[in-house]
């Protein structure tokens, strides 16, 4: 579960199926795991601070960070915000795309009420531009595996996308897939980070190996 930790950083395995901040269904969170984590290896007798940087959907897997003091927040936040964090997913999708690598770029507009995101070509009102690039990888089975890197953070950016592309991801029914999988996770995996430590500014590189799952087992990177 944890895959990097100092006193400032610590990054987390998320499993799928995991939320990582508290919602309405009162489900226990990554970040209650961390808090828990972080108390009993250090004996802390108070309320243990630790807040994430940013979120990965309920289904997706793998890296995320957190701040483990205020300074280390405040710096990380400004560098997912001005872009200077590198964030690589792998994408299990279920058809082939047209061209082996790209750029995709809409206008994502989301619907609270239903907790999904529409994307469009054009911007109108207050639908927010998102940015990816994707490469083909390779053929997995009855899937395709695409490395797919963010350039923006939207919600159910990279789902949606490459829904619209024509590559919905295994699983993922709420963007086009058939069926879900077994455990209701979805063929997304966050593998990589990279980024400036927030205090010794030096590189840090963060990477999470794959679920061990059938549809994930049978990929070889």
């Amino acid at each position: 579960m944890v895959l990097f930790e100092d006193n400032h950083v610590l990054a987390l395995n998320k499993p799928a199926g995991w939320l990582v901040q508290g919602d309405r269904t009162g489900d226990s969170t990554l970040t209650d795991w961390g808090k828990a984590y972080l108390k009993e290896k250090y004996a802390k007798p108070g309320a243990v601070f630790l807040h994430p940087v940013h979120r990965i959907d309920r289904p997706v897997s793998g890296v995320v960070l957190f701040a483990r003091t205020d300074k280390a927040l405040g710096r990380l936040t400004t560098q997912f915000r001005e872009r200077k964090v590198s964030k690589t997913y792998l994408a299990l999708v279920l058809h082939k795309p047209d061209k082996p690598s790209g750029e995709l770029r809409h206008f994502l507009e989301k619907d609270e009420s239903r907790n999904t995101v529409r994307a469009y070509a054009k911007s109108f009102g207050d639908a927010k531009e998102a940015v990816l690039h994707y490469t083909w990888i390779g053929e997995i089975g009855k899937c395709h595996l695409l490395e797919v890197r963010p350039l923006t953070g939207r919600p159910h950016q990279i789902r949606v996308q490459l829904s619209a592309m024509g590559c919905p991801i295994l699983g993922d029914v709420k963007y086009g897939a058939e069926a879900p999988l077994p455990d209701a996770s979805i063929g997304l995996h966050s593998r990589l980070l990279e980024l400036e430590h927030p205090v010794r500014l030096e590189p840090v590189r963060v990477e999470a190996p794959l679920p061990e799952t059938d549809w994930w087992n049978a990929v070889e990177i």
